[in-house]
């Protein structure tokens, strides 16, 4: 994942508590609601991230692997 692509996750995800703290705090259930999808946008977008990570470890390592050979 790369820096910006964190960042980006990261603010989503801040935002979207404090939408809900707010939206919790007025009754505002609209609000609340939001604050709530952009958080598990932010996690799906966090997830999705992870995996390519992991993805490009291993074709790392296989390279590697054959680099030795």
């Amino acid at each position: 994942m790369g820096i910006d692509d964190k960042f980006e996750a990261k603010a989503q995800d801040a935002s979207g508590n404090v939408k809900e703290t707010i939206g919790k705090a007025t009754d505002d259930e609209q609000l609340e609601a939001e604050g709530k999808s952009d958080q598990l946008k932010a996690s799906v977008k966090e997830a999705g991230e992870d995996i390519k990570d992991a993805a490009s470890n291993v074709a790392d390592k296989v390279k590697h692997a054959f680099d030795k050979h």
